[in-house]
């Protein structure tokens, strides 16, 4: 090839790939501003820090606003409790400020579930539990919350399930006469971390709920440990309704968003929403993208998934 006609068609195929770069570029433009068009979901997802760091900062109050951007009317914060109250407070005007919702925290400091727990029936824990409750009502006026999540912890392998159960129930009592007068909710979450977690199954956390008896004392249904730990998703949701104030969400395997696993998420939403569900849907999975363009991927799978 003559040196003249290789660099003219070397500068032409430059020039298609810068203008296929620009086209990209702008493609990726104007589907964020159609992501945003389309605002709001049909149903409540709450997103955590760190989910749009790569489009709003490091900076969480800037990522809430950029979800709000995105039509998302609700977050939830694990470790709200371990902010600093400045950071509390912030969070909870900016979300009151756009009208948005504040869904759960973690109500414990101090990890309960990690350990052997409220399943010991051990007086420490107890006042564990109790000074913790006390100090989530203080962080839940601060933030605007009314949902706190409560793991009871790991089997305690010297006494029967039964013993154990009942000493759980006894200490959620205590902390619902805690949390009851303030109008705020323990969601109990059952997890498939591990084996020996105590609570990991929908039948068995209905029934805790039910024996507490109490409106303090409620179900966090995880679709994501509940198809992992027992599958059957649409029927366990129907199950345990009277119980269940409050979801969260995770595609399995993977834990990433809704079209990324095995789970229809479009039916499940679509039947959540029917039977007239008006709570949070929490979002407490990863993005199976990285960077700016993971995040749009899972605004577009929440878009195709709300979709019904």
């Amino acid at each position: 090839m003559q040196r003249r006609k290789f660099v003219q068609q070397s500068l032409l195929a430059g020039g298609a790939l810068f203008t296929s770069a620009s086209a990209m570029a702008k493609n990726d433009k104007l589907r964020l501003e159609d992501l945003a068009a389309e605002k709001p979901f049909q149903l409540n997802y709450a997103f955590h820090d760190g989910m749009f760091k790569n489009h709003a900062g490091n900076d969480f109050v800037e990522q809430i606003k950029f979800g709000h951007s995105m039509g998302f009317r609700a977050i939830e914060d694990n470790g709200m409790m371990s902010r600093s109250v400045a950071d509390q407070k912030k969070i909870g005007e900016t979300l009151a400020k756009l009208g948005m919702t504040m869904g759960v925290f973690v109500i414990t400091s101090q990890n309960w579930h990690w350990k052997t727990s409220l399943t010991t029936g051990k007086q420490e824990f107890l006042d564990l539990m109790i000074k913790d409750c006390k100090e989530a009502v203080e962080v839940a006026k601060r933030c605007g919350a009314k949902w706190m999540t409560v793991v009871p912890g790991n089997y305690d392998r010297s006494l029967s399930t039964e013993f154990q159960t009942s000493n759980v129930i006894n200490a959620l009592r205590k902390a619902s006469d805690i949390l009851a007068p303030h109008g705020l909710v323990m969601v109990l979450e059952a997890l498939s971390d591990n084996p020996d977690l105590f609570l990991r199954h929908s039948d068995q956390t209905f029934m805790i709920c039910q024996a507490v008896n109490s409106p303090s004392c409620k179900f966090l249904f995880d679709m994501y440990h509940m198809q992992r730990n027992e599958g059957d998703i649409i029927k366990n949701i129907d199950r345990t309704w009277s119980e269940t104030p409050y979801f969260q969400i995770g595609d399995n395997p993977g834990r990433n968003e809704p079209g990324t696993g095995e789970m229809n998420y479009r039916n499940i939403f679509k039947h959540i929403h029917g039977k007239g569900y008006k709570g949070v849907l929490g979002m407490e999975h990863g993005n199976a993208g990285a960077g700016k363009e993971g995040e749009l991927a899972l605004i577009k799978a929440y878009r195709e998934a709300d979709t019904f």
